[in-house]
């Protein structure tokens, strides 16, 4: 018996050894496997405090990690925002400088953000070069000294928060510390921020969920290199249907005639205000020689006037307060998504149609900023766009759950302003029946003619001044016959390159232009010069030259199949500008040249008389972009409206 013991003890105690390190290999490795997570991060950063994890919270992307071993960082992207929303007592400059190949995003870690944080820092300036999809800005080259002057003089209005967009994908390394010109972190300029805002609302879901260890950027993420892959992307393609602008006034008309909106769970007095201003509006006196306003761009102007007129009169908008920034409530001012931030601010600093009992509303605004949408949560070179999409989604959910508008008319009486490409899949199916206010107006991609309004998209160079260098030479003294110059993004710029890049002395056909200040005024002297301004897509069916094109009088020529022009539903675009198909490309000179000497002119003349239409001004104005704008999308819901 006691043999048998004996047995038995080593047996049992060899069973716990092996137990203990099963156990021990299995939590080895799951604390292993989180290391290598996006949201391993935070673990990382409370075991190994000499490794930076990447901001959480309200942070998302906007300041990504440090590797502190090699001093390298990651460049991220360009902004301009709205000075007003900080203090002007401290500013830090980090210059994005011109020395590497790299790029990316400017990182910061989360050790440096909580000492500023703690020191009571309030800006962060990001200063360097812009690449992205647009010629004048691809020339540029700012003068690191001079944008760091320019920011002390101008601190109580504007910050201009600039840094070098050149994807780490495409040269497949970080972008050291040595190759940045110059950061100046002495404490006269200490700052932080307040896009940086490390406290969380408890009471908004979607902040707290959408904003934190989801959205987190891990290193392999961050270095991610973009391999060529068999199959094109949408964008790197014609598409497989071709909408003319002569079908896309039939279906406006056709909206106009039979409203697809759905009736609202009940009927509200601001709805029936709304029903009422429609009749109003069609059955109205007919303007014959109206003093404001230059009748041959409208569609009709007469339905125009009395619309607009009854806007001022009637229209109450209700901005929501719930969002954070940078998301929300903070507009970007200056660069190629200025005009979802012009709106951003004209608007929640209107006291005409805002209100603050959302009872009083006719329309609410949902204020977030598609590209700071982008900017903050997206995992670069990830080609994954769900969070965002998920954080709008969140979004809706919350207002719809906090108040009753949003479920009563299933958001038909929302709208939204947004200027980046990704807008159309981000607001997607939970945003479907608001109205949209987009760029990329696309019809292929879910853009709803009669209810959403196509948003011009303006490249604004300075913040401060967004009229400068406004205007061109007379029609006579234009003596260029076609001008094209920008990056070769997409497929048809290069079908257009391959026509007619040195092929004619008329045709001044080119590709990207050099960085530089020089550039730069070349770019505008031509388009002031040129009789006609070739607008070809890009990636998407949009560009900025379109409404550049009108800035400097110069007539646009839009080659861009299923684009729908701004502010469709009321300017006549047959009457200053010449829309081609992508297939006309070929005989692009024998069209232009064939159109007569008085209709030329013609077009020239409405050029410069929509050019108002087009405009941003710090104090709206009559008739201006803003007012269009708010107009497009008051006179779409008009025209959709319904009763029960």
């Amino acid at each position: 018996m006691e043999l048998l013991n004996g047995f038995k003890n080593p047996f049992r105690s060899e069973h716990k050894r092996w137990v203990f390190l099963v156990g021990l290999v299995a939590i080895s490795h799951l604390l292993f496997q989180s290391f290598l997570l996006p949201y391993g991060n935070a673990l990382r950063s409370l075991l190994l405090p000499g490794i930076d994890g990447s901001i959480e919270g309200n942070y998302g992307n906007v300041v990504s990690r440090v590797r502190s071993g090699s001093k390298s960082v990651v460049v991220h992207n360009t902004l301009t925002i709205n000075g007003s929303d900080f203090s002007t007592r401290d500013v830090i400059l980090f210059n994005g400088g011109n020395g590497g190949n790299g790029g990316g995003d400017v990182g910061i870690s989360s050790r440096k953000i909580g000492d500023w944080v703690e020191k009571g820092v309030s800006k962060v300036i990001f200063d360097g070069n812009v690449d992205d999809d647009y010629a004048s800005e691809n020339a540029e080259d700012l003068n690191e000294n001079a944008v760091l002057e320019e920011v002390i003089r101008d601190q109580d209005n504007y910050v201009n928060a600039t840094s070098r967009i050149e994807q780490v994908a495409k040269h497949g390394r970080e972008v050291s510390t040595g190759e940045l010109r110059d950061v100046n972190t002495t404490s006269q300029y200490p700052a932080l921020s307040s896009m940086a805002n490390p406290t969380p609302n408890a009471g908004s879901s979607f902040q707290s969920t959408s904003l934190q260890s989801d959205h987190t950027v891990s290193k392999s993420n961050s270095l991610m290199v973009v391999k060529q892959g068999k199959k094109k992307m949408r964008c790197e393609m014609p598409p497989k249907t071709v909408t003319t602008i002569d079908e896309m006034n039939r279906i406006l008309l056709r909206h106009r005639r039979s409203s697809r909106a759905m009736r609202p769970r009940r009927s509200s007095i601001r709805d029936k205000e709304i029903f009422a201003a429609k009749s109003r509006i069609e059955n109205g006196p007919v303007i014959t020689n109206d003093q404001d306003l230059y009748a041959p761009v409208f569609r009709n102007v007469s339905l125009f006037k009395r619309s607009y007129e009854l806007m001022e009169r009637i229209l109450k908008v209700y901005v929501y307060k719930d969002g954070k920034k940078p998301i929300f409530h903070l507009p970007i001012l200056k660069g190629l998504y200025a005009s979802e931030g012009w709106f951003m601010k004209l608007m929640q600093g209107n006291k005409h149609f805002v209100v603050k009992d959302p009872r009083r509303a006719h329309l609410f605004y949902m204020p977030f900023s598609s590209r700071m949408l982008e900017y903050t949560l997206y995992v670069r070179n990830s080609h994954n766009r769900t969070n965002l999409r998920q954080f709008l989604k969140d979004y809706t959910e919350t207002i719809s759950a906090k108040y009753p508008y949003f479920n009563r008319t299933d958001g038909a009486d929302h709208f939204l302003v947004a200027c980046h490409d990704w807008a159309p899949y981000e607001t997607r199916h939970h945003m479907e029946h608001c109205i949209k206010a987009l760029c990329n107006a696309d019809v292929t991609a879910g853009f709803k003619i009669g209810r959403d309004v196509s948003l011009p998209e303006t490249y604004v160079r300075s913040a401060r001044n967004p009229l400068r260098d406004l205007g061109g030479k007379p029609a006579s003294q234009r003596h260029i016959l076609a001008f094209y110059a920008g990056s070769m993004h997409g497929y048809l710029r290069p079908i257009l390159l391959k026509h007619w890049k040195d092929k004619d002395a008329d045709m001044r056909i080119l590709g990207p232009m050099p960085p530089g200040v020089a550039s730069k005024m070349n770019y505008i002297q031509h388009m002031k010069s040129t009789k006609y301004c070739i607008c070809p897509k890009g990636y998407e069916v949009n560009s900025p030259r379109v409404v550049e094109s009108i800035f400097y009088e110069c007539v646009p020529v839009i080659i861009s199949d299923n684009f729908v022009p701004p502010f469709f539903e009321v300017l006549d675009w047959g009457a200053f500008s010449i829309i081609l198909a992508e297939k006309d490309i070929p005989n692009l000179k024998d069209i232009l040249t064939s159109i007569p000497q008085e209709r030329y002119l013609a077009l020239q003349l409405g050029v410069r008389k929509v050019q108002r239409h087009f405009l941003w001004h710090a104090k709206p104005e009559r008739y201006d972009l803003f007012h269009m704008t708010l107009h497009s999308i008051w006179y779409n819901r008009v025209y959709q409206i319904k009763l029960r």
